[in-house]
């Protein structure tokens, strides 16, 4: 399936898994912190995000700690951070409603962050791309790691243009922070 060019100006959707979470005991999973390759690994997450010059008008985050961690982390990289919307529905989520969440964002936002999960996030990935350039496409399938970032470009007058098969997925960054 090849991504159909839509009308409207050029939006990105990019996609943040979050990074590498602990597991301590007894710790429900909504309140798992990150592990430390993942308290280094966000914060390559967000330098990345702005050497790619794709820091975003507004992000959408999961209200766990993993992911709420990583968002401050990465965002922490860039001199003022976009405003940000912690949903608690991007949590254990599967396509439908991760669309959801996608498609209730402003018409005025052109590059959305979502940070979330897995396996929501790469099936998303999967399901809005109708291309891809290079391998990026087999890269999700084969593996969308803690930290994972993909690129989604599409064109449209509103985020409910964003449908399944209508993005072009131009990247996958799998960044990682340096032990010191």
């Amino acid at each position: 399936m090849i991504a159909r060019a839509g009308a409207g100006p050029l939006r990105h959707l990019v996609v943040l898994r979050h990074a590498k979470s602990a597991w301590p005991s007894g710790v429900p999973d909504h309140e798992r912190p990150l592990a430390p390759r993942g308290r280094r690994d966000a914060p390559a997450a967000g330098r990345a995000l702005a050497e790619a010059d794709l820091l975003p008008d507004l992000a959408v985050c999961s209200t766990a700690v993993r992911a709420r961690q990583t968002w401050e982390l990465a965002s922490g990289q860039w001199g003022t951070p976009p405003p940000v919307r912690f949903a608690a529905e991007v949590y254990a989520a599967d396509v439908p409603e991760l669309l959801d969440v996608v498609h209730a964002v402003p018409a005025e936002v052109d590059t959305l962050l979502l940070v979330g999960h897995n396996p929501g996030l790469e099936e998303l990935v999967l399901d809005l791309a109708g291309d891809g350039l290079d391998d990026a496409l087999e890269e999700v399938r084969l593996k969308f790691p803690t930290s994972a970032i993909a690129v989604l470009a599409w064109r449209g007058t509103d985020w409910p243009d964003l449908t399944p098969g209508t993005a072009l997925l131009t990247g996958v960054i799998v960044p990682r922070g340096k032990k010191k």
